[in-house]
């Protein structure tokens, strides 16, 4: 370890046990922690790498409820299948623990306690919304109801995720329980806030000014909560479930869960310690100033890691600071949105059954498709490609060739080096560089670019071998044969330790037909790892092509989820009740002929239509804008509501009516029209 560090501690964002793990979490914060960790630790250092489940919050008692169950049936279960999951996929956690065990019971409560009777915390009673059939108050994610933006009447307490816009609950237009349907009325309850506030000016400092080095999105976005000046959040919660305020007074009050989980980081730590004495003392690890801190996590948590959890570990006064938080940014899947609630997903534990011994594989791609700097997409057209045209092609291909000559000429023992000729030595300074180029990348956690880097000393192999063609030379120069032989050997076992942090699995059944028994980072770009005579073992295929008919499966999975959830979300609404025909009559519905169209800027789910409506020229604004260019309609005839009353919007923009369209099972709108040409402003009877 360089610099003031003698050990690191890595933690990854705690996932929460209400579900399984998918794709996005993977590529977002625990591959990238594991290549780490498994980097460190082959260089030797002192390291221990910390996860847990997350399992206080609403959603776990929503579950329950809706299962006939108890919450921690809910919780044990899904804890149990990450925790395998996890294990299956090889993330090497040293300690994989969760909030509701004894130990983080008490080191929440004590750490609260501290903050409490030191007086760090701000007592406020505020109004919250307030479920009176229930009895409940209700967290921001629970309450639903209309968006003042785009008037969606699904939108949650935080986000409506129809138009994106950022909410609070008491933005809402008539809020309701997201859960029963029922209103919501505010009353006034009392807690306990962190003053983040009074933390603004050392977080300005400590941020701004000394990490610098911070990613720039991590960066970007603590410049900009601070920009916008910190306030007070608060520590508890008006709930059942949860580790409950050890107050006197504080009845049905628990811990608010962003509060107590970054805590279980410590707390698995302390059990870690408790298990494995040869570790030492868990505050070693969390109060010696010449431990690192690093937090792995995905964007939706870089603030809780850069300003909410430093500030509580900088008012608790004993705890270090993180130095890094890598995070990254969200994995797409095959085009659109993760989305845990509608299913949308590869599941790892599903992947893991349907695709076994493949985990190598998924490792790769999603390192490769990593999400470092910008949102990224995964797709199983390109898990297909890269497995085929990188594993198989190219690294599989190299080892394969090497150890088959090896066993064909030599009967599996590594033939000695002879002389070497130019292109011989090209090669061995090709990758005579790769641990200091790797180094490079890693300790600044570019993950991506470290794996390719790899992958580049495959393809050097793969092409030496090829251009060497020692199948031809051993005719000739049998001599020459034991000098491609034995360069090709060691460049594989150079792949074996340089693969070792990111495709675990296929480096360690690399090194055994290797007979590579011991190995650590310093031997990388070593040209003597195998020596002349070692007897290697049985050679077989590295990594196997992934078949089409695998890839269509997994397809059409996905469509068949895409398709459940349009239907469902778009199912056909029930006819109306009945009105009297004279009201009908009341609507006036015409031919309009479109003369021009556009979309209306800064509103870009509008179009504005001048129609001609056989008398005049009206404007009329639809918000269709997501499912038709302005072209395709220009020309169009098209039925529109003529006596509708005019709808002023905010930029001044009136609209003259109301085009007519129907909306697809799949949401899309189809503007309405007639089978044939007709006079502008013919009424539709």
């Amino acid at each position: 370890m360089t610099g003031k560090f003698k050990r690191t501690t890595i933690t990854s964002a705690l996932p929460y046990a209400n579900g399984p793990v998918h794709i996005g979490h993977l590529a977002g914060v625990y591959v990238p922690a594991d290549i780490y960790a498994r980097y460190l630790r082959l260089r030797g250092e002192d390291v221990i790498f910390v996860g847990g489940s997350d399992e206080h919050g609403v959603p776990v008692t929503i579950r329950a409820r809706k299962e006939g169950i108890t919450t921690q049936q809910v919780v044990d279960r899904y804890h149990n299948l990450i925790k395998e999951s996890f294990e299956r996929f090889g993330i090497s956690f040293d300690v994989y623990s969760r909030t509701t065990s004894d130990t983080h019971h008490k080191v929440a409560s004590d750490f609260f306690r501290k903050l409490f009777d030191e007086g760090k915390l701000v007592e406020q009673t505020s109004e919250q919304f307030y479920d009176e059939q229930t009895g409940h108050f209700l967290t921001d994610r629970n309450i639903k109801g209309e968006c003042p933006r785009c008037h969606n009447t699904d939108a949650y307490g935080d986000q409506c995720e129809k138009c994106g816009a950022t909410l609070s609950p008491e933005e809402l237009i008539n809020p309701y329980n997201a859960e029963t349907g029922n209103p919501l009325v505010r009353r006034a309850t009392k807690h306990w806030y962190l003053p983040l506030d009074q933390a603004q000016p050392w977080l300005e400092e400590w941020i701004l000014n000394e990490h610098k080095e911070w990613r720039p999105n991590v960066y970007g976005q603590c410049k900009s909560w601070l920009d916008g000046g910190l306030k007070p959040r608060a520590v508890t919660r008006d709930l059942e479930w949860g580790i409950p305020v050890p107050l006197e007074g504080a009845e049905g009050k628990v811990l608010y869960v962003w509060f107590d989980a970054p805590i279980g980081y410590i707390s698995n730590t302390v059990e870690l310690c408790q298990q494995h004495p040869e570790l030492g003392n868990w505050e070693t690890w969390w109060k010696d100033p010449e431990t690192r801190l690093v937090h792995f996590i995905g964007k939706d948590n870089i603030v809780f890691h850069c300003i909410v959890f430093p500030t509580m570990l900088k008012m608790h006064g004993d705890y270090i600071l993180p130095d890094n938080v890598p995070a990254n940014e969200f994995l797409n899947l095959e085009g659109n949105k993760i989305s845990t609630s509608k299913n949308y997903a590869v599941w790892l534990n599903e992947y893991l059954d349907e695709l076994p011994d493949r985990q190598d594989e998924l490792r790769y791609v999603l390192t490769a498709n990593a999400p470092e700097t910008k949102d990224n997409d995964f797709t199983w057209a390109d898990f297909q490609a890269r497995c085929n045209n990188e594993l198989v092609a190219v690294y599989g291909n190299f080892v394969n060739r090497a150890l088959q000559l090896t066993q064909k000429y030599y009967d599996g023992q590594v033939p000695p080096c002879g002389s070497l000729n130019d292109f011989d030595r090209e090669t061995l300074n090709e990758f005579d560089g790769i641990k200091s180029r790797l180094e490079n990348l890693l300790d600044n956690f570019k993950f991506r670019d470290a794996q390719k880097e790899a992958m580049n000393l495959a393809r050097i192999g793969n092409k030496y071998i090829a251009d060497s063609e020692p199948w031809k030379v051993i005719k000739t120069d049998p001599e020459r044969v034991k000098t491609i032989i034995n360069i090709s050997l060691q460049l594989t076992a150079n792949l074996a330790i340089a693969f070792e942090p990111f495709l675990p699995f296929s480096s360690r059944r690399l090194r055994e037909m290797l007979q590579m028994d011991t190995f650590n980072w310093e031997q990388l770009g070593s040209t003597t790892l195998l020596p002349a005579g070692k007897q290697l073992g049985k050679p077989s295929l590295l990594f196997s092509k992934i078949e089409d008919d695998v890839i269509a499966a997994q397809t059409k999975k996905l469509e068949d989820t895409l398709k459940a959830n349009m239907e469902a979300e778009y199912k056909v609404e029930a006819v109306k009740e009945n009105i009297a025909f004279d009201d009908f009559l009341k609507l006036d519905i015409r031919v309009g002929t479109v003369l021009e169209c556009e979309r209306v800027p800064k509103m870009k789910k509008l179009l504005k239509f001048l129609i001609d409506d056989g008398m005049q020229k009206r404007t009329i604004v639809s918000g269709i804008a997501q499912w038709y260019e302005p072209e395709q309609l220009k020309g169009k005839q098209v039925l529109f509501v003529a006596n509708l009353a005019p709808r002023e919007f905010k930029n001044g923009l009136v609209s003259e009516g109301m085009i007519l369209s129907a909306t697809n099972w799949d949401g899309s709108a189809i503007v309405t029209t007639t089978l044939s040409n007709v006079k502008p402003g013919s009424q539709i009877s």
